[in-house]
């Protein structure tokens, strides 16, 4: 496919901002997506893309992304939600409030992105959705029952999805990474000590990198998959699979 184009739902994070590189590197055009206008534009500017201020937790501003990448480019090919959060804590000290706010944050605006787009791919007959996991949704971890639950959501909303929408061609699919040095993990990531500490979770011995999951991300877009839909790719240096934390 020649110059595709790819909405990015949270384009101006670590791995939206690294991803978005990515594919306008290989002659994708991306559409970014985002909250927060100085960022959006400036990201926006330096990759010469199509931009859009959005509230992925808000149905009606996930459509209009989704409308305004079709009306800018003619086509849609592929979206990426890449919207999320980290709240670590153990369930009796989690408020009602925070668990809706990491669901909203979490499985809800994966939610909203099939909702919006699979439709629009179907009636072109192809597309590819890619959302986003966690490691926490895989293995036991101390203090993640909100996160791990929104994100074994989204492995349930994956499967089911790719299994209504595979007859009209469009595949979805979602990658669950290991902790990941971007902005969001910044708190996690405070000292060389605490970084050494989560490093050593993971059977490499290191945490990740935002263009790590990015090219994971890039490989499910491309069109030459074309037989991959309803999987999770697990991207976490082993945490989910090994022994030996």
């Amino acid at each position: 496919m020649t110059n595709p184009v790819h909405l990015i739902l949270g384009g101006t994070g670590g791995i939206g901002s690294a991803l978005a590189r990515q594919l306008a590197q290989s002659g994708a055009r991306p559409v970014l997506a985002a909250r927060g206008a100085e960022r959006l534009g400036a990201l926006g500017s330096e990759l010469g893309a199509a931009t859009i201020e959005v509230d992925a937790t808000q149905a009606d501003s996930v459509a209009a992304a989704v409308a305004h990448a079709r009306e800018t480019h003619g086509q849609l090919d592929g979206i990426v939600c890449c919207v999320g959060s980290i709240f670590l804590k153990p369930a009796h000290g989690t408020s009602t409030e925070q668990f809706q706010e990491t669901l909203n944050a979490n499985l809800l605006t994966a939610f909203h992105t099939v909702r919006a787009a699979a439709p629009v791919m179907g009636k072109a007959g192809a597309g590819s959705i890619v959302l986003m996991s966690s490691a926490a949704a895989g293995v036991g971890l101390p203090n993640h029952e909100a996160i791990a639950a929104a994100k074994a959501g989204v492995e349930g909303l994956t499967r089911s999805a790719a299994a209504s929408y595979a007859p009209r061609g469009v595949r979805v699919n979602a990658v669950a990474p290991g902790l990941v040095d971007t902005p969001l993990a910044a708190g996690l990531l405070r000292n060389e000590k605490a970084r050494e500490a989560s490093g050593a979770m993971h059977p490499l011995g290191r945490i990740g990198h935002p263009e790590e999951i990015a090219r994971a991300v890039g490989w499910l877009l491309d069109p030459s998959q074309s037989w991959v839909t309803g999987q999770v790719l697990r991207l976490d240096g082993g945490l989910s699979a090994l022994s030996g934390r």
